[in-house]
C-alpha cells in the first residue's frame, strides 16, 4: 500500500545519517593507517617496499569502489565469514581511503624540500627521527587540505554501501520511497542531507588550501 511521506519518514532517513558517520570515521580512520604505512612505503629506499605500495594504490585506485564492495562482501561468504554488510563495507571502503590517502601523502612527503631531510641526516638523527620530527610535521601541514577535501569524497561514497544492504543514508531513502513512491521528495531530501554534511567540510578544505597558497607566495 502507497502511503504519503511525512515527517516519520524524514526522522527515519535523518536517523540513518548515524550510520553514514560511522562507516566514515571507521573507514577514515583505518584508512589513515593504511595510508600512512603506504605513503612511508612509497617513499623508501627499499624497492620491493615501493613496488608493492604502488601496486596496491594502483590496484585500488584504478578500479571502482563498487566493483570492490562486491569483492569484499561476496569474498568474506567464500571465506566462511559471517556476511555482515557493515564490516564488508567497512573493509573495503578502508582499503579505498588507504590508497587514496597514502597517494596524498606521499605526494606531500616528497614535496618537503630535500634539504631538510638532508640537515637531519647531518644531525645524526635516524630514519624515525627525521620522519617524526622533520619530515611529517611539514608534509602533514601540506597535505591538510587535499585530506579533508578526500573525507568528503568518501562521505559520499558510503552511499554505494547501500547495494550490499547496509542501511545508512541511501538505503534509508530507498527503503522511504518504496513505500511512498515520491523519489523526488525521498531523494531530494538524502541530498539536502549529504549536502549539509559535505557542504561545510568543502569550505574548510577550499579555506585550508587558500591558506597554504598564501602561506607559500610569503
Amino acid at each position: 500500500m502507497i502511503r504519503e511521506f511525512s515527517s516519520a519518514d524524514v526522522l527515519f532517513i535523518l536517523m540513518a545519517i548515524r550510520w553514514t558517520l560511522i562507516l566514515s570515521l571507521i573507514a577514515f580512520a583505518g584508512g589513515a593507517v593504511g595510508g600512512m604505512v603506504l605513503a612511508l612505503a612509497r617513499t623508501s629506499q627499499a624497492r620491493v617496499l615501493r613496488w608493492i605500495s604502488m601496486s596496491f594504490i594502483q590496484v585500488f585506485q584504478g578500479t571502482p569502489l563498487l566493483m570492490q564492495l562486491f569483492l569484499v562482501y561476496f569474498g568474506l561468504a567464500v571465506l566462511g565469514l559471517p556476511i555482515d554488510p557493515l564490516l564488508a563495507a567497512a573493509v573495503a571502503l578502508t582499503l579505498h581511503a588507504s590508497a587514496f590517502l597514502g597517494e596524498i601523502w606521499r605526494g606531500a612527503i616528497q614535496a618537503v624540500p630535500q634539504g631538510q631531510s638532508e640537515a637531519a641526516t647531518a644531525l645524526a638523527l635516524s630514519y624515525g627521527d627525521r620522519m617524526r620530527h622533520v619530515v611529517l610535521p611539514q608534509a602533514m601541514r601540506t597535505a591538510t587540505a587535499p585530506t579533508v577535501g578526500f573525507l568528503v569524497q568518501l562521505i559520499k561514497g558510503t552511499s554505494l554501501a547501500s547495494i550490499i544492504g547496509f542501511t545508512e543514508l541511501t538505503r534509508a531513502g530507498q527503503i522511504v520511497n518504496n513505500a511512498t513512491f515520491q523519489p523526488f521528495l525521498v531523494f531530494g531530501t538524502v541530498a539536502a542531507f549529504y549536502f549539509i554534511l559535505c557542504w561545510p567540510l568543502s569550505l574548510l578544505a577550499r579555506r585550508m588550501e587558500a591558506r597554504m597558497r598564501l602561506a607559500v607566495t610569503r
